[in-house]
C-alpha cells in the first residue's frame, strides 16, 4: 500500500519530501512519538527528533526506552530501500539498544550513509549476492550531541532481488 502511494506522489513531489511526509503520518511510526525533521534530497541523511512528552514519559519522568527504540527502528531499512531501489531486498535482521543514561529531554538521532558506503554495498551484493551490514546511531540531547542517551546497533540484510528469489525458490523446493 505505502509503495503505491509513494509511486503516485513521486509524480508531483521530491522523493525526500514524500519520505519525510509518509513517515510522519504513518500510524505505526506516529505511535513512537518520533518525527523526521530533515531528509536530504539524496536520502543519505535523515534526522529524527523524539520530543519528551506525556505520551512517552515513564514512571520516573524520563523517556520510555521503547520510544527511543521504536523511533529509530525502521529508519535505516527504509532509507536503504529508497536509496538502492527496486532491484534490492533489504531487511532488518537484528537490533540492539544500549541505554547509556536516562533521556530527560528531547532526543535526536542522525542516520547517515555516505555515497562510498552505498557504492560498497552495491559492489558487495553484486559479488556475493547477499550481505549483512552493521550501522550504529546515537540518540543524543538536542542537536549539540553533548549527552548520549543511548546507542542503537542495527544489522541489515541486503541482497539482489534475483538472488533472494532464487534462494527462496530453493528453500521451497527442499521443503516439498
Amino acid at each position: 500500500m505505502y509503495d503505491r502511494i509513494f509511486q503516485f506522489l513521486n509524480r508531483f513531489f521530491k522523493t525526500s519530501t514524500i519520505f519525510k511526509w509518509m513517515f510522519n503520518i504513518a500510524p505505526m511510526y506516529r505511535r513512537s512519538c518520533g518525527r523526521l525533521t530533515y531528509v536530504s534530497d539524496d536520502i543519505l541523511r535523515v534526522d529524527v527528533k523524539l520530543p519528551l512528552t506525556y505520551r512517552n514519559r515513564n514512571y520516573v519522568g524520563t523517556m520510555f526506552g521503547g520510544s527511543l527504540f521504536s523511533a529509530t527502528d525502521p529508519i535505516y531499512m527504509i532509507q536503504l530501500l529508497q536509496i538502492l531501489g527496486k532491484d534490492y531486498v533489504v531487511w532488518d535482521k537484528r537490533s540492539t539498544i544500549h541505554f547509556i543514561r536516562p533521556a530527560h529531554a528531547d532526543a535526536w538521532a542522525c542516520f547517515k550513509f555516505s555515497q562510498e558506503e552505498i557504492d560498497q554495498i552495491k559492489s558487495d551484493v553484486s559479488e556475493k549476492g547477499e550481505i549483512d551490514i552493521v550501522k550504529k546511531v546515537q540518540i543524543t540531547d538536542a542537536r549539540k550531541k553533548e549527552m548520549v542517551f543511548s546507542e542503537v546497533e542495527k544489522t541489515i540484510y541486503i541482497s539482489s532481488k534475483s538472488f533472494f528469489k532464487e534462494k527462496r525458490r530453493k528453500r521451497q523446493k527442499l521443503k516439498s
